[in-house]
């Protein structure tokens, strides 16, 4: 069942962000935590979302603009490794409430709560207008790359912000688009790196072909929202995102998941 689960939401979930830049890490993480710890969920999600996006840079990568990839790039690098460090030491921490429903019993720990409270903030910051009208020009990247990089290693999610900065800066629908791959194949290939210690824990052997099948799951929807560009708007994506990640983080702030 949880093989049906996973390659469904990554599928629609690569259609559907595609050409937003974000989403797809941010919601395939919870729906991997469903049926892992959250720290090896995020590491796996790290995977498909790698894998997903090497093949969109095959698709769009010429349009890279280079100028910003080197400016808001490198911050990034090197923050998603101190968030992916904190993401490791976070996880030992002890329970913070433990309760039981139906004769099943819950837990709340750090790692979960902060997850859950960085959704629910990621979330308001794709649909809420105030915030979409804030204007970034090209001497903030430096900032955007920290931020994204050090909530990308630390949770996944390092798209809400980095399309904050990358889509106000001036670059062509194009250029953005492309950027952005490129600077989040970079941010997963370094974050996987520090995640490797837990892949042993997650026998990773085990569940390749669930791997495997979620990769590829994403890559078609990939390939199939590149060819819906003209037909489904950015404020249409923005705000299911937010819908769901809305929902999964109440779920996982209070241990349900």
């Amino acid at each position: 069942m949880e093989i049906v689960i996973i390659c469904l939401a990554a599928f629609f979930t690569a259609v559907l962000t595609f050409f937003s830049g974000f989403g797809l890490g941010t919601i395939l993480a919870p729906v991997f935590a469903i049926f892992f710890p959250i720290d090896i969920a995020i590491a796996l999600t790290g995977v498909v979302h790698f894998s997903n996006n090497l093949f969109k840079i095959a698709l769009v990568g010429k349009n890279t603009d280079k100028a910003v990839l080197l400016r808001f790039g490198i911050p990034a690098i090197l923050a998603s490794f101190i968030g992916a460090w904190l993401l490791l030491k976070i996880t030992v921490l002890p329970s913070i409430f433990q309760y039981q429903i139906w004769g099943k019993e819950f837990e709340i720990t750090p790692v979960k709560l902060i997850i859950a409270i960085l959704l629910i903030i990621f979330s308001i910051i794709e649909i809420a207008p105030s915030i979409q009208k804030i204007q970034f020009n090209r001497n903030k990247l430096m900032a955007g790359g920290i931020l994204s990089g050090f909530f990308g290693g630390l949770t996944g999610i390092q798209g809400a912000i980095r399309s904050a900065f990358l889509i106000k800066s001036g670059l062509s629908k194009e250029a953005y688009i492309a950027t952005g791959v490129v600077i989040a194949c970079l941010v997963d290939f370094t974050r996987l790196s520090v995640y490797a210690s837990r892949f042993t824990a997650s026998n990773l052997h085990e569940n390749l072909t669930l791997l495997i099948s979620a990769t590829l799951a994403a890559i078609t929807g990939a390939f199939i929202g590149s060819r819906l560009l003209k037909k489904i708007t950015l404020r249409f994506i923005q705000v299911l995102v937010a819908i769901m990640l809305m929902l999964i983080s109440v779920a996982l702030g209070l241990g349900l998941i």
